[in-house]
């Protein structure tokens, strides 16, 4: 028997419990019907194109593309720990930077200092190109992954099939709003680090003519500076979470068409 996988709760997600801890959004209410919150996002097209997934009736593996057809079924074991192996390389990349023999690109966290003079304007920059880095190598990875694990259902045939349309249908209709929402963190995060900038300034400069040593003028902006770089982590490694929640879900499925696993 291998390990259960960790189910989909939306309101204790790592991502929400980090911007709510951190006091850049307001608690979710358990009682919110995501069904709802869902129909909300939908414009007439989308709702209709949504529907005429719901409504079609189970298929079968004979109605993929022959160059899908051939490939061959993954056991549910394998294929759960292939999902963790990448989950682990993106989450090395993120802490400590790409694992070797990973493929993944090296995308290295700014160095620990700041321009002399710095411009609250601009020194944030880094770091916004260090997420947006993140991001990409993020979606390129777990779309391909999501793309694998929904062609294991869709060769099961059946509502496993359907699963894996509805799936399909889904992240065609969600990615931009999901990509607006995500978008969303890095500007909080910015909003934050310019306001605790200027008062780092501030107090610096009150600071300077009573400190002989420039060492310790030094000391504290690594002091000041290091929670930040860690919640630029902690945000990334909340949303590679968030991201794999639709992957973990098929994975789920299939999971549970195969009780030996």
């Amino acid at each position: 028997m291998t390990r259960p996988l960790p189910r989909a709760h939306f309101n204790s997600s790592p991502l929400v419990r980090f911007l709510t801890e951190n006091t850049m959004m307001e608690p979710v209410q358990a009682t919110e019907d995501v069904g709802q919150k869902l129909g909300d996002w939908l414009n007439f097209r989308q709702a209709i194109a949504l529907q005429s997934v719901l409504q079609a009736g189970p298929g079968g593996p004979e109605a993929l593309p022959a160059h899908r057809q051939r490939a061959a079924p993954i056991n549910p074991a394998a294929l759960a720990r292939h999902v963790d192996k990448i989950r682990a390389q993106l989450t090395e990349s993120i802490n400590q930077g790409a694992p070797a023999g990973s493929g993944l690109a090296l995308i290295q966290m700014p160095a620990a200092d700041l321009d002399d003079p710095v411009d609250p304007k601009t020194a944030f920059a880094p770091y916004r190109r260090f997420h947006a880095a993140h991001q990409r190598q993020m979606e390129t990875c777990l779309r391909s992954l999501r793309a694998s694990v929904r062609l294991q259902l869709t060769k099961r045939g059946g509502h496993l099939q359907q699963l894996a349309t509805l799936d399909t249908a889904l992240e065609n209709i969600l990615s931009e709003r999901e990509a607006l929402l995500l978008g969303k963190v890095i500007k909080m995060l910015e909003k934050r680090f310019v306001q605790a900038l200027k008062l780092h300034l501030k107090q610096q400069n009150d600071a300077v003519s009573d400190t002989a040593s420039p060492q310790g003028v030094h000391q504290q902006t690594l002091s000041w500076l290091m929670p930040h770089r860690q919640a630029l982590r902690s945000a990334l490694l909340a949303e590679l979470d968030t991201r794999l929640q639709p992957t973990l879900g098929l994975l789920e499925a299939l999971t549970s068409e195969n009780p030996d696993t």
